[in-house]
């Protein structure tokens, strides 16, 4: 691969964000020279040369809720020790079984391990670069990205003409959420803080509710869809802001818990569906490149732009995730390699 010589250290080691115990990321997460990932017969070995921060990376570092582990990351310490999915870069070398790819070819997807020089992703969860994207802004799209499109498109069952409110709309799914509704054709409310008020608007968001000054039940305005990605309003309360058959969507939800960590209302919600005229969904994010060219077309024709906050240096990736646990960015954080 490029110039370095098969066999030579520099070619099996990489520098990588790594962490062999669950905590928070300025406790348990460093830089450090590893092997470089071994590849399967239907994955990529990718040069990464960004890597988007999303909220999955805390919670899979922090181990928390506890059923992260229980569903395959590691009971006692992480499995894997390199952190990291959304990414974007060029391909190095591909899987035997790997039609579509070829070797430099600029990609963006889902990896195993962003935080590296180098990461394996399967195939199937890649797609070329937008052609109007750095790889810093390619980064931010596929997690966020997806998860926005699956809930307004899938989860929303969004249709043009509707009132859509977008919970979160200053976050990492939220700025994808508003843009990609609007494209849609909905009129869309996004829901933030003051200081974030005005990318929503910048987003295309046709009205702002801040929630630090006003409910989103207030005056009386009724939504045909609300997309929650953020808080953790009780279902009474977003049912309180839908139409009588209006539809909501769960993103996500945080509570600090332990044990569900808000996900709670996420299983409560397709239940108490069945006895309502509303319909409450939770939307499960689907890794795959069938939407990722979806969004390719959204983003290349202009209807949707990654809203980055800040780039940070692959050293300084547990600054990056400490800033979005805080909850201070606005739209995505990246990791620059």
């Amino acid at each position: 691969m490029g110039t370095e010589r098969p066999g030579s250290a520099e070619a099996r080691t990489m520098k990588a964000i790594v962490q062999d115990a669950y905590g928070e990321a300025q406790d348990v997460l460093s830089l450090s020279e590893v092997d470089r990932p071994e590849i399967g017969d239907a994955e990529v070995l990718l040069r990464v040369h960004a890597a988007g921060v999303d909220r999955g990376v805390w919670h899979i570092m922090a181990g928390l809720p506890y059923p992260i582990r229980l569903a395959g990351y590691g009971l006692l310490a992480p499995r894997t020790r390199v952190r990291g999915r959304e990414v974007a870069g060029r391909v190095a070398a591909v899987g035997k079984d790997v039609t579509g790819l070829r070797v430099d070819d600029e990609v963006y997807g889902v990896g195993e391990g962003s935080f590296a020089e180098y990461t394996r992703a399967s195939a199937d969860k890649l797609a070329p670069k937008p052609r109007n994207l750095t790889f810093e802004q390619a980064a931010a799209v596929p997690i966020s990205g997806l998860t926005a499109l699956q809930a307004v498109r899938d989860g929303g069952q969004v249709r043009a003409g509707q009132k859509v409110l977008v919970i979160g709309a200053s976050g990492g799914v939220g700025t994808f959420a508003v843009q990609i509704a609007k494209a849609f054709g909905a009129e869309v409310t996004g829901v933030c803080r003051t200081a974030k008020a005005d990318l929503v608007r910048s987003l295309g968001a046709d009205h702002v509710i801040d929630y630090t000054r006003a409910d989103i039940t207030e005056g009386g305005q009724r939504y045909d869809v609300v997309i929650d990605t953020g808080g953790h309003r009780s279902l009474t309360h977003l049912r309180r802001a839908l139409t009588p058959t209006g539809t909501l969507a769960i993103v996500g939800s945080e509570t600090g818990g332990r044990v569900l960590g808000g996900f709670d209302r996420s299983l409560r919600a397709p239940v108490l569906s069945r006895f309502i005229g509303q319909k409450l969904c939770a939307v499960v994010n689907s890794e795959n490149s069938r939407d990722l060219v979806v969004l390719t077309e959204l983003i290349e024709s202009g209807k949707v732009t990654p809203a980055i906050d800040r780039t940070y240096p692959l050293s300084e990736t547990p600054s990056a995730v400490r800033h979005m646990v805080e909850g201070r960015a606005r739209g995505k954080i990246v990791i620059k390699l």
